[in-house]
């Protein structure tokens, strides 16, 4: 996908739906809202995904079904990211996501419209928000993606070694080596001082090294 320098200036930041219930969210969404980017945040799909895996268990619809149920997952998630503060917009178009940007806000990505039109996202439970954040990364032509986590890495290891301890889904190797992006991961020790490095144009965290 051709960059331009306008989307390459740009970080995806995945903020995992597990800390959901943690006080550690409020205090990322404050670390990226006091930078102010650009950055594109794409949402875990935490307590709502949840459901839909409870759901497909219980009833047994596909997961072609599961799919889109999972994205609108992240969509809400999304939602509750945004209402946090008038930093966040969100943006469910590239379009969106440009038109957020441009007025100095920080886009939450609705997923679900990108993603289904792309055919080259399987619609599987194999493919989670940490490849969708990849996925976008590449098609939005970033310059670098950061993975916020609820635990941290002991050392540097690659993105296989991430998907192999199932830190990540197992498609995330291949849809971080296309975006052609600098691939960082942050946990609970990176919190701190998150917000200063950012704003020194940084990333907190340890970079992956892709295959």
């Amino acid at each position: 996908m051709p960059r331009n320098r306008k989307s390459s200036s740009v970080t995806i930041v995945k903020l995992g739906g597990s800390l959901a219930h943690t006080p550690q969210l409020a205090a990322w969404l404050d670390a990226l809202a006091a930078w102010g980017g650009p950055v594109i945040l794409v949402p875990g799909g935490g307590p709502f995904a949840d459901c839909v895996r409870a759901a497909q268990g219980a009833m047994g619809f596909n997961d072609t079904a599961a799919h889109r149920m999972a994205l609108n997952a992240m969509g809400q998630f999304g939602i509750a990211l945004a209402a946090y503060s008038d930093a966040f917009a969100l943006a469910a178009s590239r379009d969106e996501l440009d038109s957020a940007l441009s007025v100095g806000k920080i886009p939450v990505w609705l997923p679900e419209k990108m993603v289904l039109g792309a055919s080259d996202v399987p619609k599987c439970w194999e493919v989670t928000s940490d490849s969708l954040a990849a996925w976008l990364a590449w098609t939005y032509g970033a310059r670098r993606l950061l993975l916020i986590k609820a635990s941290d890495l002991a050392a540097s290891c690659s993105a296989r070694d991430l998907a192999a301890d199932n830190i990540v889904d197992p498609l995330f190797p291949r849809f971080a080596a296309q975006s052609h992006v600098e691939v960082w991961l942050a946990g609970p020790a990176s919190l701190a001082g998150a917000a200063s490095i950012l704003q020194r144009g940084g990333m907190p965290g340890i970079r992956v090294a892709l295959p």
